[in-house]
């Protein structure tokens, strides 16, 4: 029987090459992929496209939580809707990057898991109002569709996607837990070859078809998250206590 599960996380993404292009859900903490990013700092590959939804910088030490931003001397390219917050400093810390060559392309939410979309269905894109009459249409295609003007948004194909679920069977089947389901979903679709990292292994056929969310066939590698891992429950709960106590994340998180 096909057996995905992979021992480590350095295992797992051993073979990711320099100038890969890679997917990763991420909220913050929430939904991230710590682990396996934590992997890849480690691994040192350079000239990394990086695909996610919200990039800050890093609130936390990295013995604690990891977010994409830690991999900001590896990259040449960002594809995100956000950049910095305000509470903690906007985008200034990318900056630095951006002179020495990093190019930074913003989208919005709802566009870029459109886009992401098209990537999985194998579309050539996607006619888009949002932006119009803005920077956002700057150098791409328009068309007016029923007497509305429209923008061409370009499906984003990945090389990898990390994602982060709940539960997964030898198969590579999963189980996404609230708001950690995200974008993964779609990002393994998109992607030519899918890592997830998971609280729980489960043997195959112990998870209801009805309950899969990502099908085994969208995923190649699974490691299950260690008791002393990045994002485990107990460390979760430890990481909300202390953003109630850090001002500039309290306002972002909680308001």
């Amino acid at each position: 029987m096909v057996n995905k599960l992979c021992a480590s996380f350095d295992e797992a993404v051993a073979d990711i090459p320099d100038g890969a292009c890679i997917g990763m859900d991420s909220w913050a903490i929430a939904a991230t992929a710590q682990n396996l990013i934590a992997a890849l700092k480690r691994k040192g590959v350079k000239d990394l496209t990086i695909v996610t939804h919200c990039f800050i910088p890093m609130i936390f030490g990295e013995d604690k939580a990891v977010m994409p931003s830690v991999l900001l001397p590896q990259m040449k390219k960002l594809i995100t809707p956000v950049v910095g917050i305000r509470h903690l400093g906007g985008a200034a810390f990318v900056q630095e990057y951006v002179e020495k060559g990093l190019e930074v392309e913003q989208t919005t939410i709802g566009t870029l898991s459109s886009r992401l979309y098209a990537g999985a269905a194998r579309l050539g894109g996607i006619y888009n109002p949002v932006g119009v009459g803005t920077i956002v249409e700057e150098g791409k295609e328009k068309r007016v569709i029923d007497g509305k003007e429209y923008i061409l948004e370009k499906p984003i194909r990945l090389d990898y996607a990390f994602v982060s679920a709940h539960k997964a069977d030898r198969l590579g089947n999963l189980v996404y837990k609230g708001v950690f389901r995200g974008d993964g979903p779609v990002m393994a679709m998109a992607a030519d070859f899918t890592i997830a990292e998971v609280d729980e292994v489960v043997e195959v056929g112990e998870i209801d078809a009805e309950h899969v969310i990502s099908a085994g066939i969208f995923v190649d590698r699974v490691v299950r998250i260690p008791e002393d891992g990045l994002a485990t429950g107990q460390k979760l709960k430890e990481l909300v206590y202390e953003l109630h106590k850090i001002e500039p994340a309290r306002k972002l998180m909680f308001g």
